[in-house]
C-alpha cells in the first residue's frame, strides 16, 4: 500500500485484511491488497468478485496444492493471473504443478499424471525434464538481480566456523550417540518410512544442541556457546563501525537468548517473531535507527519486508532450504540497498549443522532444466541418516 501510495497515487487501494473487510467495499476501488489467511477465510465470498488481475506475491504460499490457500487461490476469478516468486521451485517438482494450477488449471495435466516428473528428475532424466522445460519455459519470466539491478553493490558471503568446547560438546555427543542407537535401531525394525517423525525430532534436537544448551534444557541458558560466544563480539564489532544487522535463526528461543545476550552488553535491538503484534513498528523503528540490530525468526521474517538500511545479514543456524536463507538475505539486499552487503552464515563444524549445509547443495539442483540451473531432488537414503548422526570427528 506505501508502494502505490508513492508510484501511483492515483489508485484507489482497498485494505482487505482487517476485521471490518467487506467485499461490498471491492466495486469501488481500482487495487485490493490481501493476505493469504484472509483470503483463505473469504474465498468464498470473493469468488463472486470478477476481477482484472489475481497476482500472487511470494507465490510459493500455495507450493502444496492441498492446503485451503492454495484452494482459495484457485477460487479466484480473474480474466489474467500472475504468480511472483524467487523461489518458484523449493523442494520438488509438485510446487510447480500447484503454481500453474493457478495459472493456467489443466495445462500440466492432474497432480497424478504429472508426478511423473517427479520420478523423472529423482532419476536425473534430463531428456524427460527438458520436455517439461519447453512446455512451461513460455510462461515463465525469469529476472536475475544482476539483470534488473545491476547498480547493486557488491555482496560478500562468509562462513564463520565454530568448534564446540567442554561441556556442549559433551552434551551434543551425548544426545548424538543416543539418536543414533535408537534410531537405526528402529529403521531396521520399521523402515525409513515409519521412522520420519522421529528422524526430524532427533535432527531438530541436535540442531538446538549445537546451537545454544539452553535450547535443549532451558535451565542451561546460561551455558556457554560457541556460535552464541562468537557472535556476540562480532555485533558489538559491527554496531562501532557504524553498521547495521539483520540476524536470523529458526529458534525464537534462541532469539530470546541472543536478546538477553544483548541487553547485558547494552547494545540495542528490536525483534520479530510470530508473536510480534505490531510488524509494521518493529521494522520501521529499525529504518529509524531506533537499534543496530534486528533479531529475526526466519519463517515470520524471512519473506515480504524491505530492511535496505542493514548491509550485514548474519544466519545464526543453517536450514535445509537454501532458498529460504537466500530469502531471508534479499531483506537487505534489493533494489534500494546502497552499501556493499556481508552475509555471514554460521555453523558448528563436523556437527549435523556441516551435513545440513551440505545437503543443501540437492536443492541448489531443483529448478535447472526449467528456469536454467542444475537442480534435481531426491530423499535421504539410510545410509545418509546415519552419516547425519554420526560423531563430530567422522
Amino acid at each position: 500500500m506505501e508502494e502505490a501510495a508513492r508510484f501511483a497515487p492515483e489508485l484507489k487501494v482497498l485494505d482487505f485484511s482487517g476485521a471490518d473487510r467487506s467485499v461490498g467495499r471491492v466495486q469501488g476501488h481500482h487495487l485490493l491488497v490481501t493476505t493469504y489467511g484472509a483470503l483463505r477465510r473469504d474465498a468464498l465470498l470473493l469468488r463472486d468478485v470478477e476481477f482484472e488481475y489475481a497476482i500472487l506475491d511470494e507465490a510459493q504460499a500455495i507450493k502444496n496444492a492441498n492446503t485451503a490457500g492454495a484452494k482459495a487461490a484457485r477460487l479466484l476469478r480473474a480474466r489474467h493471473r500472475l504468480a511472483l516468486s524467487g523461489t518458484p521451485v523449493e523442494n520438488h517438482l509438485g510446487e510447480l504443478w500447484s503454481l500453474f494450477d493457478f495459472l493456467n488449471p489443466g495445462m500440466l495435466g492432474t497432480s497424478s499424471s504429472f508426478a511423473r516428473h517427479g520420478v523423472a528428475a529423482a532419476r536425473r532424466d534430463r531428456e524427460a525434464l527438458d520436455v517439461l522445460a519447453r512446455g512451461v519455459r513460455p510462461f515463465i519470466l525469469r529476472r536475475t538481480k544482476t539483470q534488473v539491478a545491476p547498480e547493486l553493490p557488491p555482496r560478500t558471503e562468509l562462513t564463520i566456523r565454530c568448534e564446540l568446547q567442554g561441556a556442549q560438546r559433551e552434551l551434543y555427543a551425548e544426545l548424538r550417540e543416543h539418536y543414533r542407537a535408537t534410531l537405526l535401531r528402529r529403521i531396521h525394525q520399521d523402515g525409513l518410512q515409519k521412522s520420519k517423525m522421529q528422524i526430524l525430532e532427533a535432527l531438530l534436537r541436535l540442531r538446538q544442541a549445537a546451537c545454544h544448551p539452553g535450547l535443549v534444557d532451558p535451565r542451561r541458558a546460561a551455558d556457554p556457546s560457541a556460535k552464541f560466544d562468537a557472535l556476540m563480539p562480532q555485533l558489538r564489532e559491527v554496531r562501532d563501525e557504524g553498521h547495521k544487522v539483520l540476524v536470523f535463526s529458526q529458534f525464537t528461543s534462541m532469539l530470546a537468548l541472543l536478546a538477553e545476550g544483548l541487553r547485558k552488553r547494552d547494545i540495542d535491538y528490536l525483534t520479530l517473531t510470530g508473536q510480534t503484534r505490531d510488524r509494521r513498528a518493529a521494522v520501521d523503528g529499525f529504518e529509524r535507527g531506533d537499534a543496530d540490530v534486528f533479531l529475526i525468526s526466519l519463517k515470520a521474517g524471512g519473506t515480504g519486508l524491505n530492511l535496505v538500511s542493514a548491509d550485514t545479514v548474519i544466519h545464526f543456524d543453517p536450514w535445509w532450504n537454501p532458498a529460504a536463507q537466500a530469502q531471508a538475505t534479499d531483506r537487505a539486499y534489493r533494489i534500494g540497498q546502497t552499501k556493499p552487503t556481508f552475509v555471514h552464515s554460521m555453523y558448528v563444524a563436523g556437527s549435523v549443522e556441516e551435513r545440513v549445509m551440505q545437503l543443501q547443495q540437492r536443492k541448489r539442483w531443483l529448478s535447472s532444466t526449467l528456469l536454467g540451473d542444475e537442480k534435481h531432488e531426491r530423499g535421504l537414503s539410510e545410509n545418509e541418516i546415519e552419516h547425519l548422526f554420526s560423531p563430530l570427528d567422522d
